[in-house]
């Protein structure tokens, strides 16, 4: 996503000088559909890439062959979005966990793109296969791993990121132990101890989720951490603080519902990665409309019995026939825009908090 800039030489000297605008830099998110996995591409002001997850293997099983490539349909998404923002190139990937629906696409991607540094919460407990076929998934992603740079952070450390500082917020089962800059002081009085169980309680626990923060602009990703971990992250006290944007944990599955979070967080904006009959619960959508400054936006519309669902302008893929994303771009003064790939529809964020609906939808021409 490099800024096009427009330079008009003058006729009577191939060298002359001309007038060269500089678009504004900006932090670029694109929140893809895996059909209810994880996969979201964020191209730093700086341009480096970080991917998060590479949704599920084309094969449908969880052995350690990878499948053909060109016929993979997550990692083709993930190229596709690549492409579109102009880049040739993983410089980071970030695996939250080992269940198949979020590293399950490496092997295939991996044969479609350079990826340079592979970065996760190192390995998986022998008896991970609670989720059937994690250790499997785990064996096929570290041949990949192995041909490039391996780290394994812990929450407080920084991502090697230019112009943006990600923090670590949670891996390997372990959470911050100090509240970030901007988290609010003394209890957190929403926290009903012990919160909402996890639903997998093997390996979502230990996904590896970071804060990323632009300027004033910040961003939230934990992957499907859930149960103690998750619960940790905002009681007894606020360990994160407002966040912008928050892609809710484990797909806005229920066990992710708990309003002592959602509170301390209060997003702007928050996006559920769910899938047609996956994730986004009736019960995270009651939580997260109960909030007064949320507005939520879904990969997929839910179609289980009992679903709750947004407005259709929010949704990006009304049935499974589709495979449209949502994207984010951010500017350091903590403004940013939404759009909606079906919808063609960019909505704008300014740099303060807003109310519900004081902010209309409006079509812009395309930022990318």
């Amino acid at each position: 996503m490099k800024p096009v800039v427009l330079c008009l030489a003058l006729a009577v000297s191939p060298l002359a000088a001309c007038a060269q605008p500089v678009a504004p830099r900006t932090l670029d998110i694109y929140f893809i559909d895996v059909e209810g996995g994880q996969s979201t591409l964020l191209v730093t002001p700086a341009g480096q890439t970080l991917l998060v997850d590479a949704g599920f293997p084309s094969t449908g099983t969880f052995d350690s062959r990878p499948g053909d490539p060109s016929k993979a349909r997550d990692p083709q998404r993930i190229l596709e979005v690549a492409r579109l923002a102009g880049v040739p190139r993983i410089d980071y990937l970030l695996v939250t966990h080992f269940h198949g629906d979020h590293v399950g696409g490496v092997p295939e991607l991996a044969q479609l793109m350079p990826i340079a540094t592979f970065i996760d919460h190192g390995g998986v407990y022998d008896n991970a296969e609670s989720v059937a076929g994690t250790l499997a998934m785990h064996r096929a992603y570290a041949v990949e791993r192995a041909r490039g740079r391996h780290l394994e952070p812990k929450p407080g450390d920084r991502l090697p990121l230019t112009g943006v500082d990600a923090t670590v917020v949670s891996s390997a089962a372990a959470t911050l132990t100090a509240p970030l800059a901007g988290a609010a002081p003394g209890a957190n009085a929403a926290c009903t101890p012990p919160g909402i169980p996890a639903q997998e309680a093997t390996e979502n626990p230990r996904s590896t989720g970071f804060l990323l923060q632009f300027g004033k602009f910040r961003f939230l990703d934990v992957g499907d951490l859930t149960g103690e971990p998750l619960f940790a992250l905002a009681c007894p006290s606020d360990r994160i603080g407002p966040v912008d944007v928050y892609l809710v944990a484990h797909h806005g599955g229920a066990d992710a519902a708990d309003s002592a979070l959602f509170e301390a967080l209060a997003p702007r904006v928050a996006i559920l990665n769910n899938g047609a009959v996956k994730g986004g619960a009736a019960e995270t959508l009651n939580t997260l409309e109960g909030l007064p400054n949320t507005e939520t936006w879904q990969l997929h519309r839910a179609e289980v019995q009992g679903a709750r669902n947004v407005a259709d302008e929010r949704i990006a893929n009304l049935n499974d026939g589709t495979s449209n994303w949502i994207a984010i771009r951010a500017r350091e003064d903590g403004s940013f825009t939404v759009t909606n790939r079906r919808t063609g529809a960019t909505k704008p964020r300014d740099r303060g908090r807003y109310r519900r609906g004081a902010t209309p939808e409006r079509r812009l021409p395309p930022p990318w």
